[in-house]
């Protein structure tokens, strides 16, 4: 698969792991050359089952993504469109894209993610912020608007209403920290561990099946809003596409017929464990 000819990023792949570095102009804007380029890569990560994960960084030191382009909405209509007429926004079609992938996506944040930024990166599965440099912002109320490209709802399901509510109509800045207290991040980090940590954490995922990467993400976000008995049955659904096509009946026969179950030792070594089955292929 060709990961070339982007205007916006460049793309490294290594070990299973696609390093998508924004580097676009001064301030790595969101216009409609990224979200073209974004939308160019989501083809390609669809049908690509060698990549299990996908980093997203930055090669400017003060900016993640900025905000979306205000070209995006200088020329629309400034009359109500009725309900069942509306349309998804490019910018919605784009970043819903980019979290329904199959590889787990992360965002390694080390500058302003504000606006169109900040919503990129909660499009992502993961977020990791590093200290004393990341900052966020959702500041389209003060501009007469809301954010729209999931800020408003993959916020409030990502923290809940209130403090949504609090992030989208303060219109202020926050930082690493309060981003991790909110929730809208994983965990923030030192400027020196984000990296290390990230790239430890992208390795590891890496090593598991394709399939049962996708299978976990998509019971996870189909289950957010479903009652319990629906998750509950998309659970056992994605369990059969698992299975279907991964070495998992094959580890589970080997770990009984060896007894590897039973082993204390096994037990408190499970963290190691899980990465030394994955030689059980056949």
């Amino acid at each position: 698969m060709d990961y070339d000819n982007f205007t916006t990023f460049d793309v490294k792949i290594d070990s299973g792991i696609a390093w998508v570095t924004f580097d676009y102009g001064e301030v790595n804007i969101q216009g409609l050359p990224m979200l073209a380029d974004l939308n160019t890569l989501a083809q390609k990560l669809e049908a690509d089952d060698t990549i299990k994960v996908v980093v997203f960084q930055s090669a400017n030191p003060e900016i993640f993504v900025a905000h979306a382009d205000t070209n995006f909405l200088k020329d629309m209509s400034g009359k109500a469109v009725a309900r069942d007429e509306v349309k998804l926004l490019d910018l919605q079609v784009v970043l819903e894209r980019i979290s329904r992938l199959p590889q787990a996506t992360i965002a390694k944040i080390e500058g302003f993610a504000r606006g169109g930024g900040h919503e990129f990166a909660l499009a992502c599965d993961m977020r990791f912020a590093a200290r004393g440099k990341a900052k966020f912002m959702q500041m389209e109320v003060a501009m007469g608007i809301l954010p729209c490209g999931g800020g408003a709802s993959r916020m409030a399901r990502q923290v809940g209403l209130g403090r949504a509510l609090e992030i989208v109509l303060s219109a202020r800045d926050f930082d690493a920290d309060q981003a991790e207290f909110y929730g809208t991040i994983n965990r923030a980090f030192e400027p020196e561990e984000i990296g290390p940590f990230v790239e430890e954490l992208a390795r590891r995922i890496a090593l598991w099946p394709s399939a049962s990467i996708n299978a976990s993400k998509q019971a996870v976000y189909e289950s957010i809003d479903a009652p319990i008995e629906d998750a509950l049955r998309a659970e056992a659904y994605w369990l059969y596409q698992a299975t279907s096509q991964t070495p998992a009946l094959k580890r589970f026969k080997w770990a009984d017929e060896q007894g590897a179950q039973f082993d204390m030792n096994n037990q408190r070594a499970w963290s190691d464990l899980v990465v030394g089955i994955q030689d059980i292929n056949d």
